[in-house]
């Protein structure tokens, strides 16, 4: 089993910054892929950026060149940076491990219970 627990969400301005960071815990030999989703309010969860454990990335295209995903394999922690935050990047924010590398679609095994980010125009 491998326990996700993220941190980092809050209340920013539009134009602002956050780092989101979620450490694993447990069976983290098992991790290959970390992944961040995010679920707006009314909206469908969507995935945001996915890192696998050569440090391939892939971003969606609504944040693409403002969002930064990166990982500590030491720490086994990944890190969503955002910038230039924008009110419809308002969402629960969660991440997301597995042990391979995830496919178009595909959802990850094991998932952290959520950080709030608001951004307020």
């Amino acid at each position: 089993q491998v326990q996700l627990v993220e941190s980092g969400g809050g209340l920013v301005q539009a134009g602002g910054s956050l780092r989101l960071s979620c450490a694993a815990s447990g069976d983290i030999f098992r991790i290959n892929a970390m992944a961040w989703y995010r679920q707006g309010p009314g909206k469908q969860r969507e995935l945001v950026a996915t890192i696998t454990s050569d440090g391939s990335t892939n971003y969606a295209d609504s944040v693409k060149g403002r969002f930064t995903i990166s990982r500590d394999n030491a720490k086994m922690t990944v890190y969503l940076q955002m910038n230039s935050l924008k009110p419809e990047d308002t969402a629960v924010y969660h991440c997301g491990v597995d042990s391979y590398p995830l496919a178009p679609g595909q959802l990850p095994d094991y998932w952290g219970q959520g950080t709030q980010v608001t951004v307020s125009s």
